[in-house]
């Protein structure tokens, strides 16, 4: 089932997020359900990360369905041959590192606004997968961007409050317009 996308304005998306439950079944059989309906919503709205508070839930569950992307650099554009799907639960970023890359982000939540975003080029991160294991994985690339800025949705950090004062007077009334819907 399609979700509805919370959009910006919603005090959902800056709370902090609670662990879920990975010991109870129950939580178990509706957290599985719901990351089928994550995963139907993300192909739908055509994104490759989405978090749960970005669909009304106050849990530390994000998706990626990273396919072949083209990212905006500073003045280039970069193909980035890389397609890679996951379930984390329970993230917990345990370190980022790398040189900082600044890409062309927008998010789901704040349709209509784009903007660069300084990120490290690598994070190790441990959660657990769809099937209930636990793992600490290191990722590179456009898969460490997109899962820093889920991440940030788990702590109720938006990608706009990276952009610099200036950019964020460009979007004011964007921003504005997103509180009226």
């Amino acid at each position: 089932m399609v979700l509805p996308i919370i959009i910006y304005g919603n005090p959902i998306l800056r709370k902090k997020c609670l662990d879920v439950d990975i010991l109870s079944c129950s939580s178990r059989k509706n957290i599985n359900q719901l990351i089928k309906d994550m995963f139907e919503t993300i192909h739908t709205a055509k994104g490759i990360g989405l978090a749960a508070p970005q669909i009304g839930k106050n849990i530390r569950l994000f998706i990626l369905k990273v396919e072949e992307t083209t990212l905006v650099a500073k003045n280039a554009k970069k193909k980035i041959n890389n397609s890679y799907k996951e379930v984390f639960i329970n993230a917990r970023i345990l370190k980022h590192y790398g040189e900082e890359c600044k890409f062309y982000e927008g998010c789901l939540s704040i349709p209509g606004i784009m903007g660069f975003v300084n990120r490290k080029s690598h994070v190790l991160i441990e959660y657990y997968d769809h099937n209930w294991r636990k793992k600490k994985q290191i990722f590179k690339g456009i898969c460490a961007r997109v899962i820093q800025h889920e991440y940030d949705h788990l702590n109720g950090k938006l990608f706009i409050d990276s952009f610099s004062s200036y950019k964020k007077k460009l979007v004011k009334e964007k921003l504005i317009h997103l509180l009226k819907k």
